[in-house]
This record gives structure tokens, C-alpha cells and sequence, in this order.
């Protein structure tokens, strides 16, 4: 790459990241050299007579950097068929969807009936795990019903007892176990892996209605106090902060049903975490687009997406760049931002649909976890997820008309 392209593309990472002020015939680009960001020089993109305050146009009076970055946001806001010149003007204008008042009610008032008929539906593919020596347990595909219906409830073991009975009535469960026995399957470790899998199993029938996925992490809060070994000392207040697990989660953005899920510790970072949710996506959906935050921008993210034959749309962030070390994937999507950041910003924003993904989940089941040790507290929030996707599956059958069926042979 020859210097006046190295300033081509300069001009581009300043078009794409800071922000240019027109007056009259003159714009005013911010130095990329002068910390603060206070400093301006003034652009005059003159086709005949171009001019730039700055020392390299002065020096050489050739195109500088500040010359391309005036030039493609020019070109972002003007188009020009060679008689006339049109500016266009931007209005945002929220868009809102007219509620389904006869769906969204029906769903409501049958919500809890239909819940534990998929759930039960759900159950019945695990299996059995092989039991070699110890007294018999109970049925596995029970415990794991209790137990989703239990977290469902919100309430207390003893006081979920009652449903839990009209359940074993309706034959949803075969025995009828012990409130002590629900919460110790809680920190059983090898749930965790079966509510994973039921989670993925539970979006598939809403595979034909979601082509958009959103990417993103919360916390859910427990029961455990942050203790470090120089708090008492140094820092008391951080006896008083709860400790906390981190739910990283992919989902639909029309439907909010969770495709994916990985529950970590609170210091976990995002972006390596990005990658396996996807894939496991992949696997059961057809995508066309991922939009995840700056938090999960690499460059090898961005690839396992384009590998699913789908377009990554992750945010930059101020000090990104494009060069040659950078992948295809990456060019191409910056340029798209550079661009056109309206479009690229559209698909973007889908991403806040995942957000209200954990806004349902936290309001309706809670944002804090009851369960004390780790193992149950991973599981508990799985059940969490589980019980959202089983609402989510509810709501499309009345809406959507979706009649879901589980455990179909590929």
C-alpha cells in the first residue's frame, strides 16, 4: 500500500469514528494526532481548489487524510445525478407494533396449563441415566420437571408443594418427591448439560420464524456476599456487595426464545464465550444476521459468523482500524459502517432485542438466584432460561399459531 492510500484509508477511520462539523462551504475534522480531541483543522473540498490547514496538505498540497474523510461522509449524505444536487435529511421515527390483545390474553390466562404440557413434552426425551450401585433415585425426567416448575413458580419449596401435587395428579410426573429432594437436585452437576439441551431443544420449533440473532451478557445476583482478603481492611463496603454469576446468552429477535446459553463466573470476559454460542445456533438455524456488541468485536468472531453464511454485525469502537492485517470479514463490515451507517446501524440495533430477552426473564422470574452453592445456582439459572423459552413457545402458539413438537428425528 503507497502513501496516498495509506491516507485513503486514514480518511476512512476518521469518516467511520469522530465526528465532522460543517459551516458554510468549510468542514472541520478533528486532529487524530492532538490528544483531547479539541483541536480542528478546517477542510475546504473545493473540486477545483481543494484546501486543509493541517501540515501535510500544506507540505505537499496533494489529497490528505482530512480532504478523504470530508469526501465519504459527502458522499453519505449527498447523492448528485449531474443536474441537480439533493441533501438528504435523516428523521428517526420510532416504529411501534399494534398488540395482539385477543393472542396476548389467551396466552396469559392458559399460560401455566400449557407450561407444564411442554415441559412435561420436554421431560419425557431425556432418558434415564445408568445407575449402577446406591438406593434408587428418582425418575430423572421428574426432578428435571420439578425443578424447571419450582424456579416457574417463584416461589418458596415448601409453597410450590401444592402445584407440584396438582402436577403428579395430572400424570406429569410419575412420583410425587420431597421439597428437600427438588432443591438437592439442584446441585446435582449432571442437570447442568440436560437444561442446556432442553434449552436448545425448546427453541427448535420456532426455527422457521427466527433468521436474526442478537448476542449479549447479564448477571443474576445470589445469595453468597463478596469476601476479599483485604476488604475488612481496606474496603468494607465490599462486604456488603452480593457475588454473582454471569448468563451469556444468543437469541431471536422476533420471538426473544434463547437458542444458546453459557453460564460462567462474574469475571468471565464476553468475547471468548461468543463463538460457542454461535455455533450452537448454527447448528439447528438458518442465520442471516448477528448483531453483539463492541464488547465481542475481534476479528475471529466476525469470522465464525461469516462461516455460518451470515453477516456479523458488531459494533467498532473509536480507536478501530482496517489495514491489510485485518481479515475480508472485517474490511468489508468497517467499510460498511464507514459508508452507509445508517443501514449498518439499523441491523445493529436489532441487538437490543436481547436485552429485553433478559428484561422478561429478570421480571418474571426474578434477577436473583436463591440457591447457595455454585453447581445449583448455574442450574437454577438454567431453569430460569428454560422456563422464558417454554413462555416464549406459549405466546407463538397463540400469536403465531405454532404447534410445537420436540425431539423430531433430523
Amino acid at each position: 500500500m503507497d502513501e496516498q492510500q495509506e491516507r485513503e484509508q486514514r480518511g476512512l477511520v476518521i469518516a467511520a469514528t469522530a465526528k465532522l462539523q460543517k459551516s458554510g462551504d468549510r468542514w472541520f475534522v478533528p486532529s487524530q494526532s492532538r490528544k483531547g480531541g479539541d483541536y480542528y483543522y478546517a477542510v475546504k473540498p473545493d473540486p477545483v481548489k481543494p484546501f486543509c490547514s493541517c501540515p501535510d496538505f500544506t507540505a505537499r498540497q496533494r489529497t490528505c487524510k482530512h480532504l478523504y474523510a470530508v469526501e465519504i461522509v459527502t458522499k453519505r449524505e449527498y447523492t448528485d445525478d449531474g443536474e441537480t444536487q439533493t441533501y438528504t435529511e435523516t428523521v428517526t421515527v420510532k416504529k411501534t407494533y399494534k398488540q395482539e390483545w385477543s393472542s396476548y390474553n389467551a396466552a396469559q390466562v392458559n399460560e401455566k396449563s400449557e407450561f407444564q404440557k411442554l415441559l412435561h413434552e420436554l421431560c419425557k426425551g431425556i432418558g434415564e441415566p445408568s445407575q449402577t450401585i446406591g438406593r434408587p433415585r428418582l425418575p430423572f425426567e421428574d426432578m428435571i420437571f420439578a425443578a424447571a416448575f419450582k424456579v416457574y413458580s417463584t416461589v418458596s419449596g415448601r409453597r410450590f408443594m401444592s402445584d407440584l401435587r396438582d402436577a403428579h395428579d395430572k400424570g406429569y410426573i410419575s412420583k410425587l418427591p420431597c421439597y428437600n429432594s427438588i432443591l438437592n437436585y439442584f446441585e446435582n452437576e449432571a442437570l447442568t448439560p440436560y437444561l442446556k439441551m432442553l434449552i436448545e431443544e425448546s427453541s427448535l420449533p420456532l426455527q422457521t420464524i427466527e433468521s436474526s440473532f442478537a448476542v449479549d451478557s447479564s448477571g443474576f445476583s445470589t445469595s453468597r456476599f463478596v469476601q476479599w482478603v483485604q476488604a475488612k481492611h481496606h474496603n468494607p463496603k465490599l462486604l456488603e456487595q452480593r457475588d454473582w454469576v454471569k448468563v451469556h446468552l444468543m437469541c431471536g429477535v422476533k420471538t426473544n426464545v434463547v437458542t444458546s446459553i453459557e453460564v460462567t463466573d462474574s469475571n468471565v470476559a464476553d468475547c471468548p464465550q461468543f463463538e460457542e454460542l454461535v455455533r450452537t445456533t448454527g447448528c439447528n438455524f438458518t442465520m442471516n444476521e448477528v448483531s453483539a456488541d463492541k464488547a465481542y468485536l475481534s476479528s475471529d468472531n466476525m469470522q465464525v459468523v461469516a462461516d455460518h453464511h451470515a453477516v456479523p454485525y458488531i459494533a467498532f469502537k473509536a480507536n478501530s482500524t482496517t489495514s491489510k492485517n485485518h481479515s475480508a470479514i472485517w474490511q468489508r463490515m468497517f467499510h460498511l459502517y464507514s459508508f452507509n451507517q445508517q443501514r449498518f446501524m439499523q441491523c445493529y440495533h436489532k441487538r437490543s432485542n436481547v436485552e429485553t430477552t433478559f428484561s422478561m426473564i429478570k421480571a418474571k422470574f426474578g434477577d436473583s438466584l436463591r440457591s447457595k452453592t455454585k453447581t445449583a445456582q448455574i442450574n437454577e439459572a438454567l431453569c430460569k432460561v428454560l422456563a422464558h423459552n417454554i413462555c416464549c413457545l406459549i405466546q407463538s402458539m397463540f400469536e403465531l399459531e405454532i404447534k410445537p413438537e420436540f425431539w423430531q428425528e433430523a
